[in-house]
């Protein structure tokens, strides 16, 4: 019965609280709130408890994965879309691992058009200038975003809602995805290039592809000497798409315009908590936000009551799907990181 499932949070905050015990109400789980992360430390807390939700910060990997199997645990349910967090191998044949591919598309492009629109304008500056009464505009300079080109990389549905938000300001978007949709191209008046292309003629670049081993650093060093000179680079994604010690490079160099970032390559250890008492050991994030054209939000893009809602939903029908013993729509194969894969049976990766 599902009454008698019992679920084990981790890293909860009291937003996910709140939403998940309003969708909590459709399907009647037993589900214990921890505040702390998913960890070698905390792996212990899961006795009894057959099912994990996890996040973006914990940590499973191989020795965190064998404690949990040997607790019982036999599926871990992401909130969240990316999954590199997981030792999929390490899982694989032991616990089922879902996740949450489409929670709010418009959430996070939103988010990245907001970015843009801020650190173009220089709107986060005027804030703080005109609420200590100074009304002098000098350093807030910016561009008409109207005829500029916009380089999109991943065409999936974030980046497509980005795209539609960017040819309403009449912008001639560029965009990579390794899987074309053409169709989409036609249908938004978009075009498919190389990625060099995008480097060399975009004047705003936006990420909005998956982590992988083929896309970690996919902006380096390399990458940004190849681009217009003012560039700016938006990233809502993962961070570790970016080399941030190249993107300090590139913005010492002024070869960077500015820089939106919604995540950062070490951001677990910051990310979704409060240092505003201490010190950021971190140097090189340290660094990054002593730039007056760089703009840090802390992976606040998903964060709409639209999307808390979808999370929560997609992610208690996953788990009742599990117990049902229906197929997992929603599951990472361990083999190639897809959830529409071949390797699959009865819906299951194995």
């Amino acid at each position: 019965m599902a009454g008698e499932t019992k679920i084990a949070f981790f890293d909860t905050k009291p937003y996910d609280e709140e939403s998940f015990d309003v969708v909590n109400r459709e399907f009647g789980f037993s589900i214990k709130y921890h505040k702390s992360r998913l960890g070698a430390d905390t792996a212990i807390l899961t006795k009894g408890y057959p099912i994990v939700c996890a996040f973006v910060n914990d940590t499973i990997d191989r020795a965190v994965t064998d404690e949990l199997y040997g607790q019982g645990v036999r599926l871990i349910a992401m909130r969240c879309a990316g999954y590199n967090n997981i030792d999929l191998k390490a899982v694989y044949g032991k616990i089922h691992v879902v996740r949450v591919p489409a929670y709010s598309p418009y959430a996070v492009a939103e988010h990245a058009a907001g970015l843009i629109l801020s650190l173009n304008r220089k709107i986060h500056k005027a804030y703080y200038r005109t609420r200590d009464n100074n009304f002098n505009i000098n350093g807030f300079l910016g561009f008409d975003m109207y005829g500029k080109t916009a380089g999109v990389i991943g065409t999936g549905k974030i980046g497509r809602v980005l795209i539609d938000i960017l040819k309403g300001f009449k912008m001639h978007v560029l965009a990579y995805d390794p899987f074309p949709n053409t169709t989409a191209a036609q249908e938004q008046g978009f075009e498919y290039v190389d990625l060099d292309t995008i480097y060399k003629k975009s004047d705003i670049i936006s990420l909005h592809c998956p982590l992988s081993k083929e896309t970690q650093h996919l902006i380096d060093a390399v990458a940004i000497d190849k681009m217009k000179e003012g560039v700016m680079i938006i990233n809502t994604s993962r961070g570790a798409l970016i080399d941030t010690a190249a993107l300090i490079e590139g913005l010492k160099a002024k070869r960077i315009g500015s820089a939106g970032l919604d995540v950062y390559e070490e951001e677990s250890e910051y990310f979704f908590e409060d240092f505003s008492g201490g010190i950021i050991d971190d140097d090189i994030l340290a660094r990054l936000l002593t730039f007056p054209n760089v703009l840090v939000t802390s992976h606040q893009a998903f964060f709409t009551r639209e999307a808390l809602s979808n999370i929560a939903h997609t992610t208690l029908q996953n788990i009742k799907d599990f117990i049902d013993g229906k197929p997992l729509t929603n599951e990472i194969c361990y083999q190639c990181g897809a959830e529409t894969c071949n390797k699959k049976a009865n819906g299951k990766c194995f």
